[in-house]
């Protein structure tokens, strides 16, 4: 097992993605830590002292320091435990273009995603369609990137970052897609994407930490509820 320090633990939320990606990423370390599953129902003390900002998961916290942010936490885990596999790669450049894809990914995808928990109608179909539109941009601007490798790995036979924020993330598609009522991810259209993806969803690790399909289904039936009778005034 990798070693930095004496304690990890993770304040996570076992539906999240944002939890997910930084459980893989320290399982791909070999990191032991201890998980505290949060209720966001009702914050726990530990979680409103550890991010007074804004109170959300996930936290990392390393010999009782806490650090926020799912993004902020790969890079921490990343820098703090260096040795391979590596999440990011070496070269400062090459640095640099994973984090302009993550963070092109986290607004234009996920943000629209998670938009899909409280639209309705035609404004559903036009988050749909923005998000199909957004994930082309996003594999055509890989394909031009890294060419003919998939750029959710880093050189090796491990994901990298970018490859945890996305792959942390596939049950999700499934799942607003069910809710939508349309595929998020069109296979012929982002063929690419789609075999990148499942490359990463068939890691060893990846793939026995997947959310479960019908319970992540249920709690965003449940989040969407909630959703739409705040926006009618319920």
């Amino acid at each position: 097992m990798a070693s930095a320090g004496k304690e990890v633990k993770l304040i996570g939320s076992w539906p999240s993605p944002f939890s997910l990606r930084i459980e893989l990423a320290l399982k791909l370390k070999g990191i032991s830590y201890d998980y505290i599953d949060e209720d966001l129902t009702n914050k726990s003390p530990l979680l409103l002292k550890s991010n007074p900002i804004n109170k959300r998961i996930p936290v990392l916290l390393h010999n009782g320091n806490p650090i926020p942010e799912s993004f902020i936490v790969l890079e921490y885990i990343s820098e703090t435990w260096p040795e391979s596999p590596n999440l990011l790669p070496q070269n400062p450049y090459d640095k640099a273009r994973v984090r302009f894809w993550v963070d092109y990914f986290e607004k234009k995808v996920t943000e629209n995603c998670r938009a899909i928990l409280a639209t309705e109608d035609k404004e559903m179909e036009r988050t749909v369609a923005m998000i199909r539109e957004n994930l082309k941009v996003f594999e055509d601007g890989l394909l031009r990137d890294y060419g003919g490798e998939n750029p959710f790995f880093n050189g090796e036979n491990n994901p990298g970052l970018l490859g945890l924020v996305v792959g942390s993330f596939s049950t999700w598609y499934k799942v607003m897609g069910e809710i939508a009522g349309a595929k998020l991810i069109e296979e012929e259209k982002t063929p690419a994407f789609s075999s990148w993806l499942s490359a990463v969803c068939n890691v060893e690790v990846v793939r026995e930490k997947q959310l479960e399909y019908g319970k992540v289904l249920a709690v965003a039936k449940r989040m969407r509820d909630i959703n739409l009778a705040a926006k009618h005034g319920a």
